[in-house]
């Protein structure tokens, strides 16, 4: 019931009543509801790996001829029998050099900067139809078939856990690790700031060209 707008005092006792129980159920520090995750979900959810070091690859192993068989079942579909990609499915293999290019290729062996990281981008998503189905081993094979495809290791190459972070990747160097910009190495300012004032601005780009002109179809819409 309501009356001048106003909730009547029996409700209003049920619904302090109601709040007052819900908070003497709550710990401090919570929202009341949840639980905290225990060691194996978290285990669960913790599956990245580290480029550089490998840090996070699990116990395992496999070689290069397993990987040909697992690659055949489960890749090549779509990656193409040695690599280079069917249809729109991105290559492999290949591109070595291109990165300058005007159509550059990135593929493991021309792009991509850790071994660890392929291990890890297999087992995160890979096949695509299925993903995390495949075995530690089997993710193991697979990327040492893919290192081999593009002579980054040696046809009796093992993966594991020790030997994946040896591999060095054409690309690794030209990698850079850390945004030299000031703008992201700057620290916020929290007081005695900069005043506005005192701001000038040294350059612009009017009148250097900097904005390609439209061309092509479009030319046809603009007012004469």
């Amino acid at each position: 019931m309501y009356s001048s707008g106003k909730i009547c005092l029996p409700i209003a006792v049920v619904l302090l009543a109601a709040v007052g129980g819900l908070a003497g159920a709550t710990e401090p520090g919570s929202f009341g509801y949840g639980s905290v995750a225990t060691p194996a979900q978290i285990a669960g959810w913790d599956i990245d790996v580290r480029g550089e070091d490998g840090t996070g690859l699990p116990p395992g192993k496999s070689t290069v001829d397993r990987g040909a068989d697992v690659y055949a079942e489960q890749c090549a579909a779509c990656h193409g029998t040695f690599g280079e990609g069917e249809g729109r499915f991105p290559k492999l293999v290949g591109g070595v050099g291109s990165l300058r290019d005007e159509r550059p290729e990135p593929t493991v062996g021309s792009y991509w900067p850790f071994a660890p990281t392929l291990w890890d981008y297999i087992n995160r998503a890979m096949p695509m139809s299925a993903p995390h189905t495949l075995s530690a081993d089997d993710v193991y094979a697979l990327t040492a078939y893919i290192l081999s495809l593009n002579d980054l290791v040696p046809h009796d190459f093992v993966a594991d856990r020790n030997s994946l972070p040896k591999v060095k990747m054409r690309n690794r160097d030209n990698f850079i690790w850390t945004d030299p910009r000031p703008d992201t190495m700057a620290k916020p300012c929290m007081n005695a700031c900069v005043d506005a004032a005192d701001v000038r601005i040294s350059s612009t780009a009017e009148g250097r060209d900097l904005t390609p002109r439209t061309t092509g179809p479009l030319d046809t819409m603009q007012p004469k």
